[in-house]
């Protein structure tokens, strides 16, 4: 059997009153409701032992037959109130006027019944939409099964790390080198804000500037629509890309109840929620700067010094919406785009395939693509390239329509990559690109976004 996926609830009470699943198979896509979770939770619950999330099958069998339960008594409910009502028209048409106010004394209790029942059956929608709103995303058939990063297999290399040895001198990291040549400052930032906050300065700042650019500039030229987006999210957005309600202590959260956003990922792939679009302007190709906010910031180790792990960062986000058809060859595309900007930059970079044990809460499948870093004496992740199926297209209702090939709608898929994320990129560029004098050569495609400026220097 091909690998299934288990996509959260939208808000619509359609998506309310219904779980559905899909398989992934040759003939297309295939929505299964709640019944087939309730018949095969041995399988569920094996898809997400193998993300190491949890899934309480026993809260939702017994949130599933409470639903039920409460679905029954309504209808019951409301087909004795039905009855009575036509009953009522004809007693009255008789002019048994006693025997009809008694009836509407009925009707009156039954829509008092009925209103405690929609109140318990509402308390149980809510109940079992949080359980389910928790439950990631099921990982497709080709995501390799592992327990962390350990499992994650490699795809492929391209280019050659810098070879310093031969060069005669030993590589500085960039949090020294950025510092000695006043380009990153950090105690300013920690002065400023907190730790794990930086400034730019003189060709820090333009470098930056200069990335953010020729990464838009590449994107666009590559069929990506550029976008400018707010750096604030309200709660249904969020809860669209499924940073909530899962994720919400890694947010910065605003006293009016806005969220800074984590990637621009959030506000691309809301454009178009709530929305019905047609398959002919499938796929859809969008890219966007944004500051990005993660309270979270690691922990303790190397990752605490420099610029690869803060709660401000710069990144070039790319968002793609695609029928199920479309989704994997426009993941495999995407990769490449992200590929392309390490390549045109000259910097060694790897690709992996995240494990079961590794991908995001919303990911089917990812790509992490790694760039070398000399300070790491290692590859580091620069961009993750994920297809999300029907997981975020049903949280923020986001379907196409198809008339030749079917009737109605259909949720289509979403997929989101880093292209790239600029820190990392200019720490990259900073290690890679140093001289012995103490200088950095600047990437011959960043020259003419650094007004001409070859080297950086004191």
């Amino acid at each position: 059997m091909r690998a299934i996926a288990f996509p959260d609830l939208s808000a619509s009470s359609e998506v309310v009153m219904t779980t559905l699943l899909r398989i992934r198979s040759n003939e297309g896509v295939f929505m299964l409701d709640v019944k087939f979770v309730r018949d095969n939770l041995s399988q569920v619950e094996e898809a997400m032992r193998n993300r190491n999330a949890a899934f309480d099958a026993e809260a939702f069998c017994a949130l599933d037959a409470a639903r039920r339960e409460a679905i029954a008594l309504e209808e019951s409910l409301q087909a004795d109130r039905n009855a009575i009502s036509k009953e009522i028209g004809m007693l009255m048409k008789e002019g048994k006027r006693e025997e009809a106010e008694a009836a509407k004394e009925r009707v009156r209790a039954i829509n008092e019944e009925l209103d405690q029942a929609a109140e318990r059956r509402e308390k149980v929608d809510a109940d079992l939409r949080d359980l389910l709103l928790h439950v990631p995303n099921m990982p497709d058939e080709t995501t390799p099964i592992g327990k962390d990063e350990d499992d994650n297999p490699e795809v492929r290399r391209w280019g050659t790390p810098p070879d310093f040895a031969a060069r005669g001198f030993e590589p500085k990291a960039h949090w020294d080198l950025g510092s000695e040549l006043g380009i990153i400052d950090s105690e300013r930032g920690v002065k400023l804000a907190e730790s794990r906050f930086y400034v730019l300065g003189g060709a820090g700042a333009r470098l930056e500037r200069a990335l953010i650019s020729f990464m838009l500039d590449q994107h666009t030229s590559r069929g990506y629509k550029e976008w400018w987006v707010p750096a604030l999210a309200n709660e249904r957005t969020l809860t669209g890309t499924a940073q909530l309600p899962k994720f919400e202590e890694d947010l910065y959260k605003t006293t009016e109840g806005l969220y800074l956003i984590p990637t621009a990922e959030v506000q691309l792939t809301n454009l178009h929620a709530e929305e019905i679009l047609d398959v002919e302007d499938l796929p859809l190709r969008y890219c966007a700067f944004t500051p990005c906010f993660r309270e979270e910031a690691g922990s303790a180790g190397r990752d605490t010094r420099g610029i690869i792990r803060v709660h401000q960062f710069s990144k070039v986000e790319m968002v793609k919406y695609a029928t199920p058809e479309q989704a994997w060859d426009e993941l495999e595309s995407m990769v490449a785009d992200a590929e392309n900007i390490l390549q045109k930059l000259g910097l060694a970079y790897r690709v992996i395939s995240l494990c079961t044990g590794d991908i995001g809460f919303s990911a089917a499948k990812t790509y992490d693509v790694e760039v070398w870093l000399p300070s790491y004496d290692g590859y580091k992740e620069i961009s993750s390239c994920s297809c999300c199926t029907d997981f975020q297209a049903r949280r923020a209702n986001i379907r196409y329509k198809d008339p030749e090939h079917f009737k109605g709608t259909r949720y289509l898929y979403t997929l989101n990559g880093s292209g790239l994320a600029v820190g990392r990129c200019m720490a990259a560029i900073i290690e890679n690109y140093q001289n012995a004098d103490g200088t950095i050569t600047v990437p011959e495609v960043l020259v003419p976004y650094m007004g001409g400026m070859t080297a950086i220097t004191l």
